[in-house]
C-alpha cells in the first residue's frame, strides 16, 4: 500500500540493468555537441539529418497532407521540423520547443584593440555567465561575417584557439578580497589574439598585422567586423565523465539536450495520430525576443500553414507542448539554494516543471492540474521513468523558459528537460540516464 501512496523517484540505470541502448544515444548526442557549439551549427545538423529522414523544405504555398514530413529553416537560426497526422488539426498540435542558443562572449562591433605589445578583441557576453569562468580557458571562434560585396565568411572549422588571461595568484590578493560578480568586469573580458607586428606605417602594428591575417585568410577587413556575428565558446570537446563513464561533460546542454532529444525523438516517430511540431529557436537567453526568437511571428507563420482548414487559435486551445528546457539537478556541495524534495536528481529522468520564474512565480505560465496530471500519467502509462523538480528554493534567484510565449498563445504547456550541475558554466555535467529516457519521453507525447 506505501508504493500506492508515497511517490518515489526511481533511478534509470537501476530500472534498466543492461546500460549498452542508453550509451549507443550518449554517444551520438555527444557527436553532435562537438560538432554543434552555435545555432547556426545546430540548424545545419539538424536539417542533414532530417532531409536524410525524408524531411522536405516547408512550401508556403503548397498545401500539406497526412504523412508530410516538413522543416522550415528561419534565417539559419531557428528551425522547425513538423509531421502532418492523420487526426485533423481542429482537434489540436502536439509541439515541442526548445531553444539552441547557450552562453558565450560574442564580439563587440569595434572589437579589434592594441596595448602594450597584445592584439585583444573586446567582447561582451551573451546570456547569463558567471565572468570568472571564462578567463585561463581555451575559446574557439565561430560566426559568419557579410563582407561589402555580399560574400558570406564562415569563421567555423578554423583551427585557432585564444583565451583570456587571468591574474597571478601571486598579486591576487586586492582580487581575492572583491565578490565573484566583480572579480572579473564585463570590460575586462578581451581575448587575445596576436602579438606579432607588421612592418607599417600604422601606429597599432600588431593590429594592422592580426586585420592583414583575417584579410588573407578570410577577405575582409576591419569595417566587415561592425556587422558580423562572430562568438567565442569553449573549446572542450564533449566527453564521458566518472570512472563509469555514466555522465556527459559538455559546453552547451543548456539547452542542445533538449533541443537533441526533442529532434531525435520526432526522427522515430509514427507519422500517425496528431500533428507533430518540434520548434528548435534562438535567443532564449536573453528573452526569447528578435526575429529567431521564441516571441518571433515565424512560429505563427508555421501554424497557420498547418491549420489552413482550420481556425489556428480554436487549434491552440486543444494543443499541449513540451517546453523542453534543462533545471538544476542536486547538488550535495551546494545544497543551500535547492529544496532537495523538490530538486530534480541525476539520473532519475528527465523533470517536470509545473512552474519556473523567480520570486512569486514571477515570467512563467504555471501549468493547470489538468495539464499536469494529462502528461505525468501518459508516462506514467508508457513506463517512462520521470521526476518532479523545480529550480532552487523559493527567493534563492529562479530562471524562465520558452513555455510562457507557447502558454500565451493559449497552449497548455508545462516544463520538461534534464537536469544539470554546473548550469550556464563553459563544461557542464549531465547523465546519460537523463538524456536516454528524455528521448522515450518525448517520443510517447509525440506519437500519443
Amino acid at each position: 500500500m506505501s508504493d500506492n501512496l508515497i511517490y518515489k523517484k526511481k533511478n534509470v540505470f537501476e530500472e534498466n540493468p543492461v546500460h549498452d541502448e542508453i550509451f549507443a544515444v550518449s554517444d551520438r548526442y555527444i557527436e553532435f555537441l562537438n560538432t554543434c557549439k552555435t545555432e547556426r551549427a545546430c540548424t545545419r545538423y539538424f536539417v542533414e539529418r532530417a532531409k536524410k529522414n525524408g524531411f522536405k523544405a516547408l512550401d508556403f504555398k503548397e498545401k500539406l497532407k497526412p504523412g508530410d514530413r516538413f522543416y522550415a529553416l528561419n534565417r539559419d537560426k531557428s528551425v522547425f521540423f513538423g509531421i502532418m497526422g492523420n487526426e485533423p488539426e481542429k482537434d489540436g498540435i502536439h509541439y515541442c520547443a526548445a531553444h539552441i542558443d547557450s552562453p558565450r562572449l560574442d564580439l563587440k562591433p569595434q572589437p579589434l584593440c592594441e596595448d602594450s605589445g597584445i592584439a585583444m578583441l573586446k567582447t561582451h557576453y551573451y546570456g547569463g555567465i558567471k565572468k570568472y569562468q571564462w578567463t585561463a580557458l581555451p575559446l574557439q571562434m565561430e560566426g559568419v561575417a557579410v563582407t561589402r560585396d555580399g560574400k558570406t565568411v564562415d569563421f567555423s572549422d578554423n583551427g585557432y584557439t585564444f583565451c583570456i588571461t587571468d591574474l597571478l595568484p601571486h598579486l591576487a590578493s586586492e582580487q581575492a578580497g572583491k565578490t565573484l560578480g566583480k572579480a572579473i568586469e564585463g570590460e575586462d573580458l578581451r581575448i587575445i589574439c596576436g602579438t606579432i607586428g607588421e612592418q607599417t606605417q600604422e601606429n597599432d602594428k600588431i593590429k594592422y598585422n592580426v586585420l592583414k591575417i583575417l584579410n588573407e585568410r578570410y577577405g575582409i577587413t576591419e569595417r566587415d567586423l561592425i556587422s558580423a556575428e562572430i562568438s567565442f565558446v569553449p573549446q572542450l570537446p564533449a566527453s564521458s565523465v566518472g570512472f563509469d563513464k555514466s555522465l556527459i561533460g559538455a559546453y552547451g546542454h543548456d539547452d542542445r539536450i533538449c533541443a537533441w532529444t526533442a529532434f531525435e525523438a520526432l526522427m522515430s516517430a509514427a507519422p500517425s495520430g496528431r500533428t507533430k511540431l518540434v520548434a528548435l529557436v534562438d535567443k532564449e537567453e536573453i528573452g526569447s525576443d528578435g526575429v529567431t526568437g521564441m516571441q518571433s511571428s515565424y512560429f505563427d507563420m508555421v501554424v497557420d500553414k498547418l491549420c489552413e482548414s482550420c481556425d489556428k487559435h480554436l487549434v491552440n486551445l486543444k494543443s499541449k507542448c513540451l517546453s523542453a528546457d534543462v533545471n538544476a539537478a542536486f547538488d550535495p556541495i551546494y545544497p543551500s539554494v535547492l529544496d532537495k524534495q523538490n530538486a530534480s536528481i541525476l539520473g532519475c529522468g528527465p523533470t517536470v516543471t509545473k512552474y519556473t520564474g523567480a520570486r512569486g512565480k514571477s515570467g512563467t505560465s504555471d501549468a493547470s492540474a489538468e495539464t499536469m496530471a494529462y502528461f505525468t500519467n501518459l508516462f506514467d502509462n508508457k513506463e517512462i521513468i520521470w521526476q518532479s523538480g523545480l529550480l532552487g528554493k523559493v527567493d534563492a534567484g529562479g530562471g524562465g523558459t520558452v513555455a510562457k510565449y507557447i502558454a500565451n498563445r493559449n497552449v497548455d504547456t508545462v516544463d520538461i528537460g534534464v537536469g544539470l550541475l554546473s548550469m550556464h558554466a563553459p563544461y557542464e555535467i549531465a547523465s546519460k540516464a537523463d538524456v536516454y529516457e528524455t528521448v522515450r519521453a518525448f517520443r510517447v507525447f509525440l506519437e500519443d
